[in-house]
């Protein structure tokens, strides 16, 4: 099961916010700067119910951070740094940490959305995870086999939530979602969790900056039938082609490779509906369900 696949929604809150649990490929990282957290508090002389209390977090929650199994917003980080006049001792560990919320496979790709100026993505199996809405992220990491554990869900859905911010940034990108039609019509968690995750695709298709397109099954042509790839040109106009499939990823820079994907996803969109006609049978199948 792929990233896109692997997530769960948190609760709204203070609390929620805090639910990024270590992936295991970072925790290490988690583990020293929770250490570190730890020994901070104790030398301030404050207890982790008063520490909470200054944060806005449970004592619970405190103690899962210093465990190393939580990692902590970047919001709490500054200001856990600012309560225990830490003098940058804990927010040097902001980025390392950010980079630990995701499987080791997906982290080169995070950075690369946060650069990107053009992103192109077309999918076959799920939603892309940039359009994902909370509640399809949890019936997906319902169906994730073998399970994984409570920790790893809230970390990966509160990953992949804070990578949604590129649709906020400024300039904003061009972002281009080409999807087969099958993606639409599989009931992930049900009719309902689907109907959502419709109605946010007709509402984010109707941005400036993003194009949703629809790969018929009824098309006799589609260049895309070797599988879901993502096509990123960075801000210094390198471009880059990423795979994904079972856990495992590749991105590609030789530029040849770049090249042809950039033709084939070209080729691709010329065959699905046009963003008009997308949106306009995104709403039809609203109207099926």
């Amino acid at each position: 099961m792929t990233d896109e696949q692997a997530g769960a929604a948190p609760e709204s809150g203070p609390e929620a916010d805090a639910g990024q649990a270590a992936d295991k490929s970072g925790q290490g990282v988690v583990a020293a700067f929770g250490k570190s957290l730890k020994t901070l508090r104790t030398r301030a002389g404050m207890e982790r119910e008063e520490f909470g209390k200054r944060l806005g977090y449970s004592a619970s929650t405190i103690a899962s951070f210093e465990q190393g199994r939580r990692i902590p917003p970047p919001r709490a980080i500054d200001r856990s740094d600012e309560v225990l006049d830490a003098g940058g001792l804990l927010t040097v560990w902001k980025d390392q940490l950010e980079r630990a919320q995701y499987p080791a496979f997906f982290q080169g790709m995070a950075q690369l959305e946060k650069q990107a100026i053009e992103l192109l993505s077309y999918d076959t199996l799920v939603v892309n995870g940039l359009l994902q809405t909370e509640e399809y992220m949890r019936a997906l990491v319902g169906n994730h086999c073998p399970p994984v554990d409570a920790e790893t869900i809230e970390q990966r859905v509160t990953a992949r939530l804070a990578r949604q911010a590129i649709f906020e940034r400024r300039p904003a990108p061009l972002l281009s979602f080409v999807m087969c039609e099958s993606v639409l019509r599989r009931k992930v968690g049900g009719g309902d969790v689907l109907r959502g995750q419709l109605e946010e695709l007709l509402l984010t298709g109707q941005r400036r900056n993003v194009e949703i397109q629809v790969m018929p099954l009824a098309s006799e042509d589609n260049a895309g039938l070797e599988g879901p790839f993502t096509f990123i040109t960075r801000d210094d106009g390198k471009r880059f082609v990423y795979v994904e499939a079972q856990g495992t990823s590749t991105l590609e820079t030789d530029h040849k490779q770049a090249v042809l994907a950039a033709a084939r996803y070209g080729i691709i969109r010329s065959q699905a509906f046009t963003p008009r006609e997308s949106l306009q049978f995104i709403e039809k199948l609203l109207g099926e369900l």
